[in-house]
This record gives C-alpha cells, sequence and structure tokens, in this order.
C-alpha cells in the first residue's frame, strides 16, 4: 500500500528534490505539490494525504501553524534548515523532521518511519494485549511491530519516542520500531541504570548521550530531545554525577 504524499516547500530546490525523492521511493506517490501555503489549505481538504512534507519557514503562514488548523492532521514530516526548530515539531507529533540540504538517505529513514506508522495504524484494533507484546531479559527488549516479534538490544536503542497511542523505538543505526505500546508500559521493563524518562514523550540511553544543550540532549545534532520540568531534577542529578564543568 502506498503512502498518499502531500509537499509544501516554498523553494523551488527544495521542492523539486522532494519531488524527486517521493517518485524514486516505491511507497510513496505524490498526490500534490505547492509553494504557497493559503493555497495548500484548499487543496489538502479536496484530496487529504496520508503524509505531508512541510517546510516550518514559509510566507504568511509557518509549517507549524499549518499543521495546528488541521483538525485531522495527516503524518508529518517537516523540514527545514535549523535544528533548533525540532524541539517545535514533537508538540504537533511530527514523524520527523528533515534538516536541509536533505539528502536521499535520510529522507528515506524519515519516510520508511511514517510507512511503519502508517501501517500501524491499521492494525490498531488488535487484541493484542500490552503483556503479549513485550517481554525481556537482561539484555533484550522483545516488541511487537506490525504481526512481528522483534528482538532488540538495549544498548542498540538510542531513545524511545511517544506517538499519541504508539511508541517508536529509535536504533543506533538509524533505523526505528513502531509499537502499539504505551511509553509507560515500555520505561517499566528498562533497566533503570541505563534508560531515563526526561519527558513525558521521550526515555533516553543515558548511556548515548554525548551533548546536552540549552536544557536539550543533543543526539548527532539532528535529534534535539526537550527534558520536562517534572523530570528536571533526576536528569540534572545524572548530569552533575557524569558531566563536569569548570
Amino acid at each position: 500500500m502506498n503512502l498518499k504524499c502531500m509537499i509544501l516547500e516554498d523553494e523551488p530546490y527544495a521542492l523539486q528534490q522532494i519531488e524527486n525523492y517521493v517518485n524514486k521511493t516505491s511507497f510513496l506517490s505524490l498526490v500534490s505539490s505547492l509553494a504557497n501555503p493559503l493555497e495548500a489549505l484548499e487543496v489538502y481538504h479536496k484530496n487529504i494525504p496520508d503524509l505531508l512534507f512541510i517546510d516550518i519557514n514559509m510566507p504568511e503562514i509557518n509549517g507549524l501553524d499549518f499543521v495546528k488548523t488541521l483538525k485531522v492532521p495527516p503524518l508529518i514530516i517537516f523540514t527545514t534548515a535549523y535544528s533548533e526548530y525540532a524541539i517545535e515539531g514533537f508538540k504537533v507529533d511530527a514523524v520527523d523532521y528533515l534538516l536541509k540540504p536533505i539528502g536521499y538517505p535520510d529522507f528515506l529513514r524519515a519516510a520508511t518511519k511514517a510507512k511503519q506508522l502508517f501501517e500501524l495504524k491499521l492494525t490498531n484494533n488488535s487484541k493484542i494485549t500490552e503483556k503479549e507484546i513485550i517481554t525481556d531479559d537482561s539484555q533484550n527488549l522483545f516488541v511487537r511491530s506490525e504481526h512481528r516479534l522483534i528482538r532488540i538490544r538495549f544498548n542498540d536503542i538510542k531513545y524511545i519516542e511517544a506517538k499519541r497511542e504508539y511508541a517508536c523505538i529509535n536504533l543506533s543505526d538509524g533505523t526505528a520500531v513502531m509499537t502499539l505500546l504505551r511509553l509507560k508500559v515500555i520505561e517499566e521493563k528498562l533497566p533503570k541504570d541505563i534508560f531515563l524518562r526526561v519527558h513525558k514523550s521521550f526515555i533516553v540511553n543515558l548511556n548515548r548521550i554525548n551533548i546536552i544543550e540549552r536544557g536539550n540532549i543533543v543526539f548527532d545534532k539532528k535529534v534535539y530531545i526537550p527534558v520536562g520540568e517534572q523530570y528536571k531534577e533526576a536528569f540534572d542529578k545524572w548530569v552533575g554525577k557524569h558531566f563536569f564543568e569548570k
């Protein structure tokens, strides 16, 4: 099954580039490609897409505000030249964001994550219980995703993100595993000396943290994870033990 895609991008080069990427990706189908956000609103409601690639910085209305106007938004992948906008993207449940200039490997990774989430939504009516789809041992997490049981090594997990009724387990190789599990259920199965809840929507692997910038955890300078006020005390305590300042 192909995902119907809409592109909203006011930079001509970026628009053409994303069109090319969509056309060369077998599970994506382009239904509309526009540069004007006001025109895009009318087109959107005539042919609602499954996936929207949208620039954040646009005239008249930015991408974040555009998404907020949609009563039932599709899967969202933001495109931007500014990595700090990733934090804002989390607030509207974006699947991912692509930092310009966009390479095809990053595009394909984000699109594949959207495909997994789309397929997961199709199985949302499954009667599988949480106890049946997750078990663990000393080194691994077992998760059911897309009717498969997948073993994930704790050390391979970078961070886990809540996506409404789903969770996205992001791995060190850049791939992601989608599961119907709630974040709280996963948290209970993870070793407390390795993983820490730092936000209502995020659990991080403490061993994978190398950069902390302005209160955000930075992974590979592409993923910025905010630390929520409710979790700040526990995180600051861990930072105090592992990072030293003059």
